[in-house]
């Protein structure tokens, strides 16, 4: 309230000297005595009005951050209520006149300057005045653009726990810029500099949406000059603006994935509101992810397929806040079972399958090839027959990166499980897609947990070879290119999803073990069977064609006839899952091709 009142005061006394200097300037800067007697009054009284006009309107009944863009368009607002008021009495009000009848106008477009002008100086030196303060952390703020000033400026006026000490940005554009009185730097390669002459501790990205290969790049940075680094989350998870609270640390999600993934919200919202959506596997990591991402657009149902009892409770339990296990959505079954899966079906008649149930730990599997056989070719064939006999219109199979080029017991599986959903593309109604990915953070299994859990105790981080690199994905960025490709992907077809550069293994235990700050060794214990260097997206022979999404390109998957699935047949090597997989599209089905 005092500040308030403060500000008041002082843009009356402006109004007052405005006009005087008006007044003199319109009678050419010579004497003002015929307006002398006049003036004492109406300076006085063109400052009162302004408070009072303010006061209902403006700038003194609301509190603005001083010298902020709302601040500035109240204070412009009750000046040129202000100065029309008066300029009406002054028109009105003769003989004798008060003052010249430009004066409220000209008068008025001074105040407005003077008040401005005064309000810049007042934010300028506070900001230089916090800016030289001592906090627990000195920062360097990557990004200029909206979210980047409105960091800096919550570091200056906020909590006083960070003081922005420099401003770099990519863009040549923000060159000598200022910031709340920081200077905007280019180029990443200052920051080495910068940090040594500001003594700085802290790096701080100002880019929401700041792709995992920029972040790396980032981390590298802030550990050769030591600076710990900061981030915000993405763009969907702040409120308004950016906030000091909002700082975190660095996690390998960013460092690995983190990436905009624009939808066709209408198209994917055509193909699923409304309709009847299965889900197998919705108690796995990608499932679940599935279901919750499907319940924002609102299906008729969804009905949610699973073997796994506690994986099917923690999925209802994501969705509803509630796991008690009741409702007729929650199916407990196993894609194993013929029978069983045609009943559910026929059953529940869904309209959208996403099949997402599988066997995928490569080691177990080349150790147990019957096992990918009766979960991921048997099981996919049962869920496709139960699909194509009860009319589904639209069948997803997710598949992996391993089904391209495969070598182990694992991509066989995936790769027949691709084929047969061509087949079946080819001879039913209906749409089957195959949705081709690799590596997920954050899925069961994954190698993140257990280099987690060796660097806590301590132990040796093991890594089967230093040059071994594979492709990660978010959970949450794989499933939206699921239902990307839902709606895109042509019968029969592959689609493959863009998942950015490969990452070696041993950078992300290394990087693991700068996050958890301890050092520890590790052991290369060398390829296991079935185990490539890199995986491969596509195969040598499959021609690869854009999509209408810049992350979704497409293939053509060879068919395979289902003739030989039947429950009495276990490949019981690797190398016949091999001969299967790879096993040439017959004369028959080449000359029908495809529908």
């Amino acid at each position: 309230m005092a500040a308030r009142a403060f500000w008041a005061l002082t843009d009356a006394v402006i109004w007052a000297v405005a006009i005087l200097l008006t007044t003199w300037g319109r009678l050419s800067y010579v004497s003002i005595g015929q307006f002398a007697d006049t003036l004492v009054y109406v300076m006085p009284a063109a400052g009162v009005l302004h408070i009072l006009i303010g006061v209902v309107t403006g700038p003194y009944s609301t509190r603005h951050q001083r010298g902020s863009f709302d601040e500035v368009v109240s204070v412009g607002r009750t000046v040129t209520l202000t100065a029309l008021f008066f300029f009406v009495v002054v028109t009105v009000v003769q003989p004798p006149l008060l003052v010249p009848r430009s004066v409220p106008l000209l008068g008025g477009a001074v105040a407005l300057v003077g008040m401005l002008a005064v309000r810049f100086v007042a934010r300028a030196w506070r900001a230089r005045r916090f800016g030289r303060r001592e906090a627990e952390a000195r920062a360097i703020v990557i990004g200029a653009g909206v979210t980047g000033r409105s960091l800096v400026h919550s570091m200056l006026f906020g909590s006083g726990q960070y003081v922005p000490v420099a401003i770099v940005d990519e863009d040549r554009g923000m060159r000598r810029q200022r910031v709340d009185g920081i200077k905007v730097l280019t180029g990443l390669g200052h920051i080495p500099r910068i940090a040594e002459r500001k003594r700085a501790t802290h790096l701080v990205v100002a880019l929401p949406d700041a792709d995992a290969q920029y972040l790396r790049e980032v981390a590298q940075i802030g550990d050769a000059t030591g600076l710990q680094v900061k981030v915000l989350p993405a763009i969907d998870d702040m409120f308004n603006r950016a906030d000091v609270q909002d700082l975190r640390d660095v996690d390998l999600e960013d460092l690995l994935g983190r990436r905009p993934v624009l939808l066709d919200q209408e198209a994917i919202a055509a193909q699923i509101t409304g309709q009847v959506v299965l889900v197998t596997g919705a108690g796995g990591s990608i499932g679940s992810e599935l279901c919750r991402q499907i319940a924002r657009y609102r299906p008729a149902r969804l009905l949610m397929l699973e073997r796994d009892e506690s994986g099917l409770h923690a999925t209802q339990l994501s969705l509803t806040g509630r796991g008690l296990l009741e409702g007729e959505d929650l199916l407990l079954a196993d894609i194993r079972e013929r029978g069983r899966l045609h009943q559910l079906f026929l059953e529940h008649r869904p309209d959208v399958v996403f099949h997402a149930a599988a066997l995928k730990h490569l080691t177990l599997l080349e150790k147990n090839p019957s096992e990918a056989w009766m979960t991921n070719v048997q099981g996919t064939y049962n869920v496709l027959s139960a699909a194509a006999a009860s009319g589904v219109g639209v069948f997803i199979n997710v598949s992996t990166d391993k089904a391209a080029a495969p070598t182990s017991a694992l991509g066989y599986s995936k790769r027949i499980a691709e084929r047969l959903t061509a087949e079946f593309a080819r001879k039913h109604a209906g749409r089957y897609v195959s949705v081709r990915f690799g590596n997920v953070l954050g899925s069961r299994g994954s190698v993140i947990p257990i280099f987690t859990e060796q660097i806590r105790t301590g132990q040796p981080v093991t890594v089967t070879h230093p040059d071994v690199e594979r492709y990660f994905m978010l959970i949450p960025e794989a499933c939206q290119l699921v239902l990307q490709a839902c709606v895109m992907g042509g019968d029969g077809e592959a689609m493959v999803l863009d998942m950015g550069e490969p990452v070696k293994i041993a950078d992300v235990a290394r990087t693991l073990m700068r996050m958890a700050g301890q050092e520890v060794p590790i052991l290369y214990t060398g390829l296991r069977p079935g185990e490539k260097l890199s995986e491969d997206l596509f195969t040598d022979s499959e021609h690869r064609r854009e999509t209408g999404h810049p992350l979704v390109r497409s293939v053509d998957v060879p068919p395979i006839s289902g003739d030989f699935i039947n429950s009495s047949t276990y490949p019981d090597s690797v190398e016949t899952l091999r001969r299967l997989a790879l096993h040439p599209v017959s004369e028959a089905v080449m000359r029908e091709g495809s529908r």
